[in-house]
């Protein structure tokens, strides 16, 4: 979980970030205002997660571009987009792009606040989830190598024969690796072992297991 809820306000409009900096503040919200997308994109390089306040309409860099470029940096913060009246369409080419919500100025506190509780509901939910697949891949950490070939052949749906097989062991062997692996992971069930491994990603993994 965030430890403190900060709010990126992107905005060329000095009246704007003036009234909204504001009664975020006052909202028990920390805020840092920004005037153009390529003055956020230089401090957001090295930010600390939380919500943005990204206004479409902006001359120079617009937002869509701002938001363009967040994706292509891989920053993955919720996204809420302030737009004028008559701007459904952008707003809906935002969302396409994955920007959370988007609300019409003039915003009404209780629109953006709830919209705000939303985006930082997500950061707590990404937060959760690293924090398990970090969790996930220490524990995977104490397999040795041939263990975790057998893991990768579990997560794959084979059974112990087709690992045997894949692997050039004998199935009563693939049954030890499974015994000792489940025992190191601390589970009692397979169904268990799985979901440690899909939290640190082995059920992405190419179809490439080690042979000998």
């Amino acid at each position: 979980m965030t430890a403190k809820r900060l709010i990126y306000l992107v905005d060329d409009d000095d009246a704007v970030r003036r009234s909204a900096g504001f009664m975020l503040k006052t909202s028990g919200f920390e805020v840092e205002v920004f005037a153009s997308g390529p003055e956020f994109l230089r401090r957001i390089k090295q930010a600390e997660p939380g919500c943005i306040l990204l206004d479409v309409r902006m001359p120079g860099m617009d937002g869509l571009e701002v938001q363009r470029e967040l994706n292509t940096l891989g920053i993955a913060m919720p996204v809420i987009v302030l737009t004028g009246h008559g701007d459904v369409g952008v707003a809906v080419t935002a969302m396409k792009a994955g920007a959370l919500d988007f609300i019409e100025k003039p915003f009404e506190k209780a629109v953006l606040l709830s919209a705000l509780e939303e985006g930082f509901a997500q950061i707590e939910r990404s937060d959760r989830t690293q924090s398990r697949a970090s969790e996930a891949t220490m524990r995977l950490k104490a397999l040795t190598a041939r263990e975790n070939d057998v893991l990768l052949g579990l997560v794959r749906g084979h059974a112990n024969k087709t690992i045997a097989y894949d692997l050039g062991i004998s199935p009563r062997t693939v049954e030890i690796y499974r015994a000792n692996l489940m025992t190191k992971l601390g589970v009692t069930s397979l169904s268990e072992a799985l979901r440690i491994a899909f939290a640190a990603g082995l059920g992405d993994v190419s179809a490439n297991i080690r042979h000998g």
